[in-house]
């Protein structure tokens, strides 16, 4: 039972309404529910937070497909990541064209597969860029060589890999491509009414541009929804130390070996002499026997020695270290 309202009460409100200080609709008791429009074929299993945070994922994907592919293509690699949108398996793999290149992966320790598409057009630009080529894709389409399948399926290989890393704050993945089909009919790893995720991105390789959409199905991504989101994700990224990258650098430097050797004395011989060396034969060079000798870091002037022996080796004694200012 709602409140009794005293007179005093009832007056003072009739007032502020005749005044203007209250609105009559706002104090209405409206018994109107507001509906909202929920479709059972397209259920919303994916949020708006889910694809941008696949998204972000994605963005730390193409910077790995950029700088790690031309490694192998030796062109330029522009990676910039479209969009991302929730959809039904049916209506991606009804736009899908044949020929296709679809990259069946095994996604483990999670459960399923997921697809990767690559555009017909740049499955012709790497296979022309591999085998020594300007890159080109073909003007009109046809269908691939098992020749070609085998050199895309490298290329694949290594898309596949760098999944890894971008994945490493969300979950550990081991990423392994399967097989490669061209016809889409061959590749339904999930019922057509499943909801997936689609995340486009599109890849420009020197003159030959084209699209790769990652087909994400929800039964693959479903035990790791809850990590699908940009609080989670930015909470688990490793924050680096300026100091361990410092630490890491040095101890990779202190352990590269480098070539030092000591340069005994220069000499002028004719050519007709140089080609009659014999074993045994003796070059006079400008160097004294109690002058210092010049030791060379790489290509670099950093010592000065003096020569002698360690053992049954000969060696140099350094004696002077060379400054940059020198």
């Amino acid at each position: 039972m709602g409140d009794v309202l005293s007179q005093g009460e009832i007056d003072s409100l009739l007032q502020q309404l005749s005044s203007g200080e209250i609105d009559a609709e706002e104090i209405k008791d409206s018994s109107d529910k507001q509906v909202k429009n929920y479709d059972f074929a397209r259920p919303s299993k994916f949020s708006k937070e889910h694809l941008r945070t696949l998204e972000i994922i994605f963005e730390h994907y193409g910077r790995l497909l950029s700088t790690n592919l031309p490694v192998y293509l030796r062109k330029n690699i522009q990676v910039e990541v479209m969009n991302s949108e929730a959809v039904t398996y049916s209506e991606f793999s009804n736009a899908l064209s044949n020929p296709v290149l679809l990259g069946v992966v095994e996604f483990a320790p999670l459960h399923g597969d997921i697809l990767m598409e690559l555009a017909s057009s740049l499955g012709y630009a790497i296979v022309d860029r591999m085998l020594g080529g300007a890159g080109l894709p073909l003007e009109k389409t046809r269908d691939f060589s098992e020749i070609e399948l085998l050199i895309i399926e490298r290329i694949m290989n290594v898309c596949v890999n760098l999944l890894r890393e971008p994945w490493a704050n969300v979950t550990e993945i081991h990423p392994r491509l399967q097989r490669i089909e061209t016809n889409s009919q061959f590749a339904q790893i999930i019922s057509p009414g499943e909801m997936i995720a689609i995340v486009t991105i599109n890849l420009k390789i020197g003159d030959a541009e084209g699209l790769m959409n990652i087909c994400l199905p929800f039964i693959t991504l479903e035990s790791v929804m809850d990590k699908l989101n940009t609080k989670f994700w930015y909470s688990n990224m490793q924050v680096k130390d300026e100091e361990t990258y410092h630490d890491v650098i040095e101890d990779l430097i202190e352990h590269a070996p480098i070539s030092v050797k000591a340069v005994l004395g220069k000499s002028q011989i004719s050519v007709s002499d140089f080609i009659n060396l014999m074993p045994g034969d003796i070059i006079r060079v400008d160097t004294e026997v109690d002058q210092e000798l010049d030791v060379y870091v790489g290509n670099m002037r950093k010592f000065t020695a003096l020569p002698g022996s360690s053992g049954q080796n000969y060696a140099v004694r350094v004696t002077s270290v060379i400054r940059e200012e020198e």
